[in-house]
């Protein structure tokens, strides 16, 4: 992986577009492959993990909207005491499990959202209906005291306003997914105040 080369993953291509490993075209009973790319917003979460384990050291510690499975890979790599990666896709948990394997860590992998210390989020603000979904369950787990993190290249819909950003980092896509070879993405932390009120 381009920004965080200590990590593994299984991944398609770098010519591979999201809908060519759904022979092109769109099935609205079946997610497309996210999981099977490294986007750009988990990327960056990984690599600021990765730079700063005290995040995650000795917590337990939840990756929603998981995909390929980088942000809690790299927590697990980091030191977390537990690390859960949830996703919709029941597709993703195998890619999950394959890349935690070939990076000799230990992810549990489950639908069920538990209270987590440490909540991860990279690139889970792409359309205005899982934006309004993510920006719920991020609350959520804010509220109930957990440290939430996310990464986001600029996507349209991610609620800025909610965060403070802690990071920034040149990263590098596969243009067949982003029509370009970097996007400059953010790490973010949501707001304290959200966590009380």
């Amino acid at each position: 992986m381009p920004l965080a080369p200590e990590i593994s993953l299984h991944l398609a291509g770098d010519e591979v577009g999201l809908f060519d490993l759904t022979g092109g075209e769109f099935h609205s009973d079946q997610p497309p492959p996210y999981w099977a790319f490294v986007w750009a917003g988990g990327q960056a979460l990984a690599r600021y993990v990765l730079d700063h384990p005290d995040a995650v050291r000795g917590r337990g510690v939840l990756d929603l909207a998981a995909g390929s499975g980088v942000a809690a890979i790299a927590a697990a790599k980091a030191g977390a005491a537990h690390v859960t990666a949830a996703d919709v896709d029941p597709a993703a948990a195998g890619a999950i499990r394959r890349n935690a394997t070939a990076n000799g860590v230990v992810v549990a992998v489950g639908s069920d959202i538990q209270p987590a210390d440490v909540v991860l989020a990279g690139d889970a603000f792409y359309s205005a209906s899982v934006a309004q979904q993510m920006t719920a369950l991020l609350r959520d787990q804010a509220r109930r005291g957990a440290r939430v993190l996310v990464g986001d290249p600029g996507r349209g819909y991610f609620p800025e306003r909610l965060f403070d950003r802690l990071a920034e980092y040149v990263v590098p896509v596969p243009t067949a997914l982003e029509e370009t070879e970097t996007l400059l993405t953010g790490v973010y932390e949501m707001r304290v105040t959200l966590r009380s009120g």
